[in-house]
């Protein structure tokens, strides 16, 4: 329960319609003592900036297989600039080509997640970063 007491935003911006990966990502994160936020499908990047600082969260995870990522994160970390939280703690999931990941990591992205990886070094990561 290393996660007790914090508070994750998952989001899905963009037009992508699956979200089987966030609710896997978001029953692991409760089940690690997380309180997470779903925002649901099809979402603007300044929907899930607003949320997040509405709610106060510790972490901000965007779940992307459309292919947008780049755009769509520097997007939502824009307006979360623009809300006063550039601080806030941005991971991203889902389908991203090897070398935009590190593109993600230079832009300030502190983890990002693919299929292939196991979901407990997903929680360990995110673990890291919010102690």
């Amino acid at each position: 329960m290393a996660l007790r007491g914090k508070k994750i935003l998952l989001g899905k911006v963009g037009l992508d319609g699956h979200d089987a990966g966030a609710k896997v990502v978001a029953l692991a994160l409760r089940d690690a003592g997380a309180e997470v936020i779903y925002t649901g499908l099809r979402k603007s990047p300044e929907f899930v900036a607003r949320t997040a600082v509405d709610e106060d969260v510790d972490a901000v995870g965007l779940s992307l297989l459309s292919g947008a990522h780049l755009e769509l994160v520097a997007e939502t970390m824009a307006q979360l600039a623009q809300l006063g939280r550039a601080d806030m703690k941005i991971f991203v999931g889902g389908t991203i080509p090897k070398p935009d990941r590190q593109a993600l990591l230079d832009m300030g992205v502190r983890g990002v997640f693919t299929a292939e990886m196991k979901i407990a070094d997903v929680l360990d990561c995110i673990e890291r970063e919010l102690a």
